[in-house]
């Protein structure tokens, strides 16, 4: 595995949001999710908590559906297809289920994305680089969509990835497996456990 540097390492968290996985939210109440979706929070809690104690940095990305005047959300015509079900409210700024939720809270830097990739016409780089941070480690939602997306435009802006391959899910195992093996090419990949273990052995020393 890289060697960890804390300070300029991030977990970031993709897209670990209430409209995703609270059972109040956009998706719950649709019943849009599937049990290695729903055992992701409790396993990234224990690497948040690990890095915290190793002075890095946890990242929230959030997936954003920005209002119209009207309140009405803009929706690009693939997802209105894909869930039908997301309207008014879901995913809005600053609204509950937009939030990060809560056994991962707290973010030290928080962004919001338009897109499957959080590099995507946001802050993100900026943030990256202003922090310091050189290596982002990953884990989130889904695996073939957000993760994988912004795993590899991190890779060609040269960031050092390591994508937690536990610490991810999708709604299908084998698109989940096939992503994982696809991001191996470009990405260190590894464990929670693994992760949790380094990352301790960095706050001992």
């Amino acid at each position: 595995m890289t060697e960890l540097n804390p300070a300029a390492t991030a977990l970031v968290l993709v897209d670990m949001q209430n409209d995703f996985l609270h059972p109040d939210g956009a998706y719950g109440r649709a019943k849009q999710s599937c049990d290695p979706i729903a055992a992701l929070p409790a396993r990234l809690a224990g690497v948040a908590n690990a890095m915290r104690a190793a002075s890095g940095w946890i990242i929230s990305t959030h997936f954003t559906l920005v209002p119209s005047k009207d309140g009405e959300p803009f929706i690009s015509p693939h997802l209105k297809q894909l869930r039908p079900f997301l309207g008014k409210g879901d995913f809005a700024p600053g609204s509950h289920g937009h939030a990060l939720i809560e056994v991962l809270q707290p973010a030290d830097l928080s962004v919001e994305k338009v897109a499957f990739s959080a590099f995507y016409q946001s802050r993100l780089e900026w943030v990256l680089n202003r922090a310091g941070i050189e290596t982002l480690i990953f884990g989130g939602i889904v695996t073939n969509g957000g993760v994988a997306s912004t795993v590899r435009d991190a890779h060609v802006r040269d960031f050092n990835t390591i994508v937690l391959s536990d610490g991810c899910a999708a709604f299908n195992d084998v698109w989940h497996d096939t992503t994982i093996g696809s991001l191996s090419t470009i990405s260190k990949i590894t464990t929670c456990a693994n992760m949790v273990a380094a990352l301790e052995a960095k706050a001992k020393s």
